[in-house]
């Protein structure tokens, strides 16, 4: 019986409710067991080991679990106080048990601390071979020796994109996109395992190393929640249960950010606003003490010997002056401008990458390098690693060492315009490199573009004053001292970058401020990063890991967002809905059904008329409590299956008579002819037994009132999580919504929005024609994709023939290209039939409940 009222607060929707989950609906049977009440013993022992295997098959289980086991806890505490007895044993379990989140959170901050400071001499060790090596002392870096040597940045670039592709393919990228859509219950096989752990570590030190213009930074919270989703999993606590693992994931991404800026505080407001959609007061606790295991592990190990947490680490005296806002606001505005230019076009570089490089994986990683280092190397702020870069922009001019002549007057127009070219060479390459199959972020890069333009600024404000000290724009800088500050703008300049590349806004203060400590530059940071995201939010919301989500069709409902469609869910919902009558089924008719792959579960009614609604039962559920009623006993296909639920329900083993032969999972959905193993007589009476599914059936789904707005649907999706909601009308059946739903409705929704703001705007005739021209635009790019894919290939033959020619004909790539570029053609991109999405970037929104088969691996959305 439902509820109905009409409240303002989500915590009690209007005609939504949630139902006790599977396991309190179990409940009575476990307060039966510890109470020591008999029943049929057979028939409580096989409900806990069904409890226990559907447990084992669902990697993700809502709250409700949580919930039992306390409250069995307290129960086993009464008994135990009541009957006088008190078990040291028992005192020190259950004192154990109420620190076991901490004592995880404190070996995963140990363990995220330990691997950063490891990768960060790893990584610098690379970085100074390719310089040179130290001959008596091979593990030190430039720091303490070095003398010159050939280059190698092109076979640590080969080396990381091999290892990837080999043995880890989800440790490409970044990865914090997909870490978003894993805490709010996407599931990527793999993508959080050791493997991806111990290739990420690996690789990522080569692609820093190799020169790409990718940062760790991204991939450090990659690491960070692989580590911890393995060390939790060691825990029984946390291996069952999804709202524990999403509060460790939560934290472990807030340890990631911590130590790679050396900002704990930062890490934990980064995984605020960006990571989670939901952050309990419990969670933001334990993401801080992660954050500061991680951090002060980091500084023990003290990985740069400098006693800083980060290479770029400064300080700054000087205060600022009110006339400098105009300039601060400058740098606001190219933040905002470099956002939303890279986010397009790299886009575009990734649908040209996912349409025609897709088996080019390791090649494209060894070329872009080798165009990296014979690009950036005439360039002295492009020559230097990214970071190492950044600490010598943010530097002040007295009593620092001067690069480049950067503090000389009579270097500066030189600096200018190299410094000019960096930032224009170094956001074209972090266009096209970010996205390659090696480990790569985003963030240092942005960064070093952004203290590059901000230095450039800088200097030239520096000029103007020197040029024009009297004037009255200066009026407020005192005589004899400094009055400009380069470096400043730098450090603005690098904030402002980050936060257009992200769209994050408090957590890029606090971590500037954390990585200067300087309590000044606070109020020009915030007007910067202010300045920078209201620019951003006139090209579109979302940062680059927002954009790379809808890139990939991830089924992912950003809470940042706010809808008012003014439409109930019947407008988004699926009427035409497969259901199971709970009696009458015949065990070849399930089986038939279960064949079917667009099917992820299925709405128990009570017959096909009527269709009241009686529960839900997954296709997970369903394939394991048929192939485990068929592993007890040869089952005839006219077997009747019941999903009725009742007050004392038979197992599949209960009903089944101990003697009976033990059959293995057949992989036919029916049989032919009675089992060898089986007489004719048990056969036929096989025949009429009939198989209870009712302990595999949720009878408590979450319903709602096809007149409830979309609005509150998308905010129960957001808030609870389930996989589906049933929608009902006076008990009946009325269809279902997912998340994939709600989203094709936000498209439609959007696209309508604009088209009627295009008739509004456009009159007849001109409205055909901007339609036209938008068609031409579309043909053009995709000609363009065409003409830069000939390029391409045409290089790649003439690289073929000279090699050819100068090998005698030995050596031939021409073929292998060729037969390579055929292959692709033949296992292009299939579109959306699988919701992979089309070579052009156009995705289709995956379910999360299919699986997609892509170079990747499988996707999948299970209950959280």
């Amino acid at each position: 019986m439902n509820f109905q009222s009409r409240p303002s607060s989500l915590s009690m929707v209007p005609h939504a409710v949630r139902r006790p989950s599977v396991s309190s609906r179990l409940s009575s049977a476990v307060s039966i067991a510890e109470r020591g009440e008999t029943q049929d013993g057979g028939g409580i022992a096989a409900q806990h080991q069904i409890e226990e295997e559907i447990a084992k098959i669902k990697r993700y289980e809502d709250a409700a679990r949580e919930q039992l086991r306390r409250k069995a806890r307290r129960k086993r505490q009464a008994g135990l106080y009541g009957a006088g007895r008190s078990d040291w044993r028992q005192r020190i379990l259950e004192a154990y048990d109420a620190a076991q989140g901490w004592i995880v959170v404190t070996i995963i901050g140990a363990a995220i601390g330990l691997n950063a400071a490891f990768l960060n001499i790893i990584t610098e060790w690379l970085a100074d071979i390719k310089l040179g090596y130290c001959t008596t002392r091979f593990y030190l870096n430039e720091d303490f020796c070095c003398w010159g040597e050939d280059n190698v940045q092109t076979l640590f670039a080969f080396t990381a994109a091999t290892l990837v592709k080999a043995y880890a393919p989800y440790a490409a990228g970044s990865g914090i996109s997909e870490i978003k859509c894993i805490i709010a219950g996407f599931v990527m096989k793999g993508f959080l395992g050791l493997w991806t752990l111990i290739i990420k570590s690996l690789a990522l030190p080569l692609a820093i190393a190799s020169g790409l213009s990718v940062g760790k930074e991204g991939p450090s919270v990659h690491y960070a929640v692989c580590t911890g989703n393995v060390i939790s999993r060691l825990f029984d606590k946390y291996r069952r249960n999804a709202s524990k693992t999403r509060e460790v994931l939560s934290a472990c991404a807030a340890a990631g950010v911590a130590v790679a800026f050396g900002s704990p505080i930062g890490g934990v407001l980064f995984s605020l606003e960006e990571m989670s959609s939901y952050f309990p007061l419990k969670t933001l606790w334990r993401s801080y003490f992660c954050a500061l295991v991680a951090t002060a592990v980091l500084a023990a190990m003290n990985p740069f010997r400098t006693g800083q947490l980060v290479m770029f680490q400064v300080k700054y005296d000087r205060s600022w002056h009110f006339f400098e806002v105009v300039f601060y606001i400058i740098i606001g505005i190219f933040g905002g401008l470099y956002g939303a230019f890279v986010m397009k076009w790299n886009l575009r570089a990734q649908a040209f990458r996912k349409k025609y490089l897709a088996n080019y994986a390791v090649l494209e990683a060894t070329l872009l390098a080798v165009a990296t280092a014979v690009v950036c190397y005439p360039n002295a702020f492009l020559r230097i690693e990214m970071t190492e870069s950044m600490k010598v922009l943010f530097r002040e001019c007295e009593g620092a060492e001067d690069y480049h002549g950067l503090c000389e007057p009579e270097h500066r127009l030189g600096n200018v315009i190299s410094l000019i070219l960096a930032t224009i060479i170094r956001i074209f390459f972090v266009i096209i490199s970010y996205g390659c199959k090696v480990p790569a972020g985003i963030f240092v890069p942005s960064m070093a573009i952004g203290a590059s333009f901000g230095r450039t600024v800088g200097i030239i404000v520096q000029a103007i004053h020197e040029a024009y000290p009297g004037s009255v724009f200066f009026s407020s800088c005192a005589p004899d001292v400094p009055c400009i500050t380069p470096g400043t703008y730098a450090f603005l300049g690098a904030a402002a970058a980050l936060s257009g590349i992200m769209h994050i806004t408090v957590s890029v203060v606090v971590i500037m401020f954390e990585l200067t400590g300087a309590l000044t530059y606070i109020l020009p940071t915030m007007i910067v990063v202010g300045v920078t995201k209201a620019v951003s939010e006139l090209f579109g919301k979302g940062g680059i890991a927002d954009r790379m989500i809808w890139f990939s069709g991830f089924p992912y409902l950003d809470h940042k967002e706010e809808h008012n469609f003014g439409v109930p869910v019947s407008h988004a919902m699926i009427t035409d809905v497969v259901s199971i009558p709970s009696t009458g089924m015949t065990l070849k008719a399930v089986e038939r059904l279960l064949t079917k792959d667009n099917y992820q579960g299925f709405p128990i009614v009570e017959d096909e008329t009527s269709k009241i609604l009686l529960g839900y039962i997954g296709r997970t559920e369903l394939r394991y409590a048929v192939d485990r009623a068929k592993r007890e006993r040869a089952l005839s296909p006219l077997a009747k299956c019941t999903f009725a639920a009742s007050r004392n329900p038979v197992t599949p083993t209960s009903a089944i008579p101990a003697t009976t032969p033990v059959i293995q999972p057949s992989s036919s959905s029916s049989f032919a002819s009675p089992p060898p193993s089986a007489s004719p007589l048990d056969y036929a009476a096989s025949a009429s037994a009939t198989v209870d599914f009712t302990p595999y059936v949720d009878t408590t789904p979450l319903t709602a009132h096809p007149r409830l707005p979309l609005e509150t649907v998308m905010e129960l999706f957001r808030k609870i999580g389930p996989r589906v909601i049933l929608v009902e009308h006076r008990g009946r059946l009325a269809g279902l919504v997912t998340v994939k739903d709600c989203l094709k409705y936000q498209i439609k929704a959007e696209a309508a929005e604009h088209q009627h703001q295009l008739q509004l705007q456009q009159q007849g005739g001109h409205e055909a024609d901007l339609r036209s021209r938008r068609r031409h635009r579309r043909a053009a790019e995709e000609e363009g994709d065409e003409r830069v894919w000939g390029m391409i290939k045409a290089a790649a033959g003439w690289v073929s023939d000279t090699v050819g020619r100068v090998s005698g004909g030995r050596i031939r790539l021409r073929d292998s290209w060729e037969g390579e570029a055929r292959e692709r053609d033949a296992l292009r991109w299939r579109g959306n039939n699988n919701g992979a999405g089309g070579g052009n970037g156009n995705v289709g929104i995956l379910d999360g409940t299919e699986e997609v088969a892509t170079e990747e691996g499988g996707l999948e959305l299970e209950t959280r």
